[in-house]
This record gives structure tokens, C-alpha cells and sequence, in this order.
């Protein structure tokens, strides 16, 4: 392979606006604010997203914070040099503490125009073999018991194969006991986006009786040790979000008996490398592991279908297609579910979908451009 030097970075400063309201423990969202990090290398250009959110509270990082940190640091560290391996890339601003979404998405973009550069498939590149991954779907708060069941009944219709309910204390046991009620054996889980303490630890065990996949991250977003205290009070199995934000976080919260499950978001974890990283250790481990989304636009939700590929992600991850969320995606085609309640895998080079340049410009807000020099 060829080496490339990266040559020019543009960011493309989007306002989408989601087809409905998403509502989580955090509260309401439907605007929002993408930065595509388009990255030019041996003349070749490859695609990345940003998923940080406007406010700081799945993360500390910001839409705003992490364009700083793209122009002020970490875009002087990639342009001019020249990549040999996507991995460079995590070794070259390894000295910058955290900043993970920043990250990720320059890297992301690297191992994109990497793929196509070689006339492969992201997901090839990564060492993934699925030709399709099987695709859940989160479900946010509804107004009431009858909105949610409404909602729910859609997507199973779909065909999709995992339902997440978004939970938070008051909106909780009982929604996931309709639900349950209403349709059957269907592959349920929760997700509480830390809205949860240890002292909800006799509430949270309730829902035991639903046979549900997982809770995911019911405590602190930066916690460990007081989930190593809740698993053993639930039959239900954990499953750490926000607190994985590397493959040491995993080993450590394996060891405390933290968590049975990983979702893995390569946003949050800085991007492929880290997450390939996190993959081989959960595999090893025998911890069982899906990939999570960020409400991405297409080019996100491409990188995340890619890294689904591999197969150490058991479990059905947040791949929903493109119309889960968008009337109109910035992808050609758009992602779509198959019937049997996967999304396929691309084999096209890089992403495998072209990019909607006239959607794209539909909805920027400006570009800002980088170069070497």
C-alpha cells in the first residue's frame, strides 16, 4: 500500500433537524449540530463525523469545544504527515488527554480515505467478514403509555431485531411492564443514560422480572465502582456506555464484576483504532459487545455499520436506518433495513455510499478549511 499524505482538511458545519423529538434522561433533542470532517490524501478524500452534541451532557465535549480542539491542536498534529497505517494516527496526538469525539472523528476520516485509497471496504479494512449486521432500535420517552406502545408496535413491524427503551425515574418500570405485556418474548433492553444513584438499587431490581438483554449505564457516567456494587443486586446484566472510554476501562470493570456487557461507540472511544483495541479485549475476555450510535447522519452510521462487521460484536447494535431519523439522509443510497432486521454491510471502497453533495449543501451552515501549509 501506497503511503499518503494527508493534505487538506475541510470542516463542513451542518443544522439537520431529526424527523421527531428524541427524548432521553439528558431531555429533549431534535436539532442537530454535525461537523463532517472531509480529509484529502494522495488526492483521495475520505469522511468523518463528529457526534459530539450541543450541550455537555452524554459527554463533557461539545460541538463547539470540539471544533476548538480540531483548529487549535489537533489538526496540526495529521496535516503534512504521512500515513503508512491508519493506527498512526492514535499514536501521533497519543500526548493529548482526552478529547475523544474530536478525535475520532479526524481518525475515522483516516482509515475512510485508507480504505478507498487500497479499492477496499471500511469494514475489510478493519477486519470485519458479516455481510449484514443485525440492527435494534432506541426508542426515546413518549408523552405517555399509549405513544410508546404506539412506537414500539412500528419499529417491530420493521422488523427490527432489539427494542431499547429510554428510561428515567418516573418513566420506567411501568412502561417497560406495557411494553413487555404487549409484545411478548421480543428482545428488550433499557437505557438510563445515568439517570439512576445505588440508592435506586431496589426500584432498578424490578425490572428483573422482564427478562430484559440489558440496563444499560443506569449510574454515574463516569462510574465504575458503584456499578460493581449494583450487579450483584440484579439479575438483570449491566451494560457500561459513557464510563468505557477505553480498553483499560473495560479490564478494570470486568475485574470488579462492573459490568457483563460493553457497548462500544467509536466516537467515545477516539475512533476505529481504540475501539479494535476494546474489540479484541472484550473477545478474549468472552464480555459480550455491540456498537452504539450518537444519532449520526449517514456518514457516521456507515463507520459504525463497518465496525459492526467484525465478529466479536454479538448483540444487535444502534444501526437503525437512515429513515429511524432523517427524512433525508446526506447518503446515496440511504441505509436501509432488510427485512430479516439487518442493515447490509458495504462493500464498496471506503464507506461504500456515495455522499449526497446536494443534501449536504441543503442543510450548511459554513465550511472551514485546512491545509498543510
Amino acid at each position: 500500500m501506497t503511503a499518503l499524505t494527508i493534505e487538506r482538511v475541510d470542516l463542513l458545519h451542518l443544522s439537520m433537524q431529526l424527523r421527531e423529538r428524541f427524548v432521553t434522561s439528558f431531555g429533549p433533542q431534535q436539532q442537530r449540530d454535525i461537523v463532517l470532517v472531509r480529509l484529502y490524501a494522495g488526492g483521495i478524500e475520505g469522511w468523518g463525523e463528529l457526534v459530539a452534541g450541543r450541550e455537555p451532557v452524554y459527554s463533557e465535549e461539545t460541538v463547539v469545544t470540539a471544533t476548538a480542539m480540531l483548529r487549535h491542536h489537533l489538526l496540526g498534529l495529521v496535516l503534512g504527515r504521512t500515513v503508512e497505517d491508519p493506527r498512526q494516527v492514535d499514536r501521533w496526538w497519543r500526548h493529548v488527554r482526552g478529547n475523544h469525539m474530536a478525535k475520532a472523528a479526524v481518525e475515522m476520516a483516516v482509515w475512510d480515505v485508507w480504505a478507498r485509497a487500497a479499492g477496499q471496504s471500511l469494514a475489510h479494512a478493519l477486519g470485519g467478514s458479516k455481510t449484514s449486521v443485525a440492527s435494534g432500535v432506541s426508542v426515546g420517552i413518549q408523552d405517555d403509555t399509549a405513544a410508546l406502545l404506539d412506537r414500539v408496535a412500528g419499529y417491530v413491524a420493521q422488523g427490527y431485531a432489539r427494542i431499547k427503551l429510554k428510561i428515567a425515574p418516573g418513566n420506567d418500570v411501568g412502561l417497560v411492564a406495557a411494553v413487555r405485556e404487549r409484545f411478548g418474548d421480543i428482545e428488550l433492553m433499557v437505557d438510563a443514560n445515568s439517570a439512576y444513584t445505588l440508592d435506586d438499587a431496589q426500584h432498578l431490581a424490578a425490572l428483573d422480572e422482564f427478562d430484559l438483554m440489558m440496563i444499560e449505564q443506569p449510574l454515574e457516567h463516569d462510574d465504575i465502582i458503584d456499578h460493581a456494587t449494583l450487579a450483584p443486586e440484579l439479575r438483570t446484566p449491566i451494560c457500561l456506555d459513557e464510563s468505557i472510554r477505553t480498553p483499560g476501562d473495560a479490564r478494570r470493570a470486568h475485574q470488579l464484576g462492573a459490568c457483563r456487557i460493553i457497548n462500544c461507540k467509536p466516537g467515545r472511544m477516539g475512533g476505529h483504532t481504540a475501539s479494535l483495541a476494546l474489540h479484541d479485549w472484550c473477545t478474549a475476555a468472552g464480555m459480550p459487545l455491540w456498537v452504539g450510535g450518537m444519532l449520526e447522519s449517514g456518514v457516521g452510521r456507515l463507520h459504525n455499520i463497518a465496525l459492526a462487521s467484525l465478529d466479536g460484536f454479538t448483540l444487535p447494535g444502534d444501526t437503525s436506518a437512515s429513515d429511524r431519523y432523517w427524512t433525508a439522509d446526506i447518503i446515496a443510497p440511504e441505509v436501509r433495513l432488510s427485512p430479516d432486521g439487518t442493515v447490509p454491510v458495504p462493500t464498496g471502497p471506503g464507506l461504500g455510499h456515495a455522499i449526497d453533495h446536494d443534501r449536504i449543501q441543503s442543510v450548511l451552515e459554513h465550511t472551514e478549511t485546512f491545509t498543510a501549509a
